[in-house]
């Protein structure tokens, strides 16, 4: 008999797919959130029979159970770990620990690509194309490779993870790896996926309207209150917010905080890991814990959401050679432009700030860090000319 314990996200339940199409009835199968596996595993080793092989896939144990797993598989043998965090490297310490966050070739791994390939070289699984293209899919979307590949088959693929429950959508998945050539979906999920897109634009782009920016330490970052749609959302805040430098989703339901950055140099597991979470580094996530909550809750309450840029202008428009307008919430208004072609300046409410700016992004990611000033609508930047126009004139009849 084997048991297997893994993640309930998509890529936890990927691993449990696995399992079935490689052991079939003779496999048991829990699904855990990060603060769950222990109790599961305590149980398991407290129950189950030593003859039983053990697996532990997309999250790893705490302490006191890595210790106790760490016996039962120098009395039996009978364990395999599989992970591919950071926060889990450590268990390549142990025989029964694989944890890979970058394959051979410089592919980033999910639990279950790593899982795959175990079952595969192992002799447990036949290699067949359609679940080749299942696991990559899989894989994609857990690295978020999928956006920079514009793979939106792997987004869909979660889009329908979430629409059904897990014991139905692995119905449905084993009945198609086992019966396709390819991956695909059907006409129905085909329909009510593209009704799911619709959807997840009017969330966003009401969330859009409802994040708030703050410092916390030495960052700078986005906090909105969400309970679906985090991946999609996180990284769409963050495009459109690029001089945050993580965005924090905060589910108030479920006391979870997930961050998502869209930076090469930020890693949001470390970040996470202060509060007892982990995961990737540009996607992780913990509990709202006490701590957690005086920093993302209670601490930032009271701050008024971050007003969108405008859409749509045909003259107030970024990197204009007559200069850009913005404003913040305190009416101060800002002109970015440039004076020689090389530098680019800011002035606040006429007067030159000391600062001078290599391009023009360098000087509204400062302008939008240090000032929340957003990018006014076309009417309010003309009627700002217009003022500065009739000024001009006054100025020169009084002379």
């Amino acid at each position: 008999m084997y048991k297997l314990l893994s993640h309930n996200d998509l890529d936890g339940v990927g691993c449990g797919i696995l399992a079935k199409l490689a052991f079939n009835d003779k496999v048991k199968i829990r699904y855990n959130s990060i603060t769950a596996l222990d109790r599961e595993i305590e149980f398991f080793l407290e129950n189950d029979q030593q003859k039983t092989f053990l697996f532990i896939t997309d999250l790893s144990p705490n302490e006191e159970n890595e210790k106790r797993i760490h016996d039962y598989y120098q009395a039996t043998g009978n364990v395999q770990l599989l992970d591919h965090h950071k926060t889990a490297l450590h268990f390549n310490q142990y025989e029964w620990g694989k944890v890979l966050i970058e394959d051979e070739q410089g592919f980033l791994t999910s639990a279950t690509s790593l899982y795959y390939q175990y079952l595969v070289i192992h002799g447990l699984l036949e290699k067949t194309e359609a679940v080749s293209e299942f696991v990559e899919l899989v894989r994609q979307y857990d690295t978020w490779e999928w956006e920079k590949n514009g793979n939106l088959q792997a987004q869909r693929l979660n889009a329908l993870f979430f629409l059904v429950s897990i014991e139905e959508f692995e119905e449905k998945m084993l009945e198609r790896l086992k019966t396709s050539d390819h991956f695909d979906f059907d006409d129905f999920e085909k329909k009510i996926l593209s009704m799911e897109e619709e959807k997840t634009e009017r969330y966003i782009r009401r969330k859009k309207r409802e994040l708030i920016q703050t410092t916390l330490g030495e960052y700078y970052a986005g906090v909105v209150y969400a309970e679906s749609y985090l991946s999609e959302l996180g990284n769409e805040l963050g495009k459109e917010n690029p001089h945050l430098d993580y965005i924090a989703m905060i589910n108030m339901g479920s006391k979870k905080i997930s961050f998502r950055t869209i930076h090469d140099h930020i890693d949001v597991s470390a970040i996470a890991a202060k509060y007892g979470g982990g995961g990737h580094q540009k996607a992780a996530g913990c509990s709202l814990t006490e701590e957690a909550y005086k920093q993302y809750v209670v601490a930032t309450f009271h701050i008024e959401p971050i007003p969108e840029d405008a859409r749509r202008n045909r003259y107030n428009v970024k990197g204009s050679t007559f200069g850009t307008f913005y404003k913040n919430q305190q009416d101060e208004m800002f002109m970015l432009y440039s004076n020689d072609e090389v530098d680019w300046i800011i002035e606040k409410n006429n007067m030159l700030l000391t600062q001078s700016f290599a391009s023009f992004n360098e000087a509204e990611w400062f302008l939008k860090r240090n000032k929340q000033a957003w990018l006014v609508r076309d009417d309010l930047f003309v009627d700002y000319l217009m003022r500065e126009v009739n000024k001009g004139r006054h100025l020169h009849k009084g002379m």
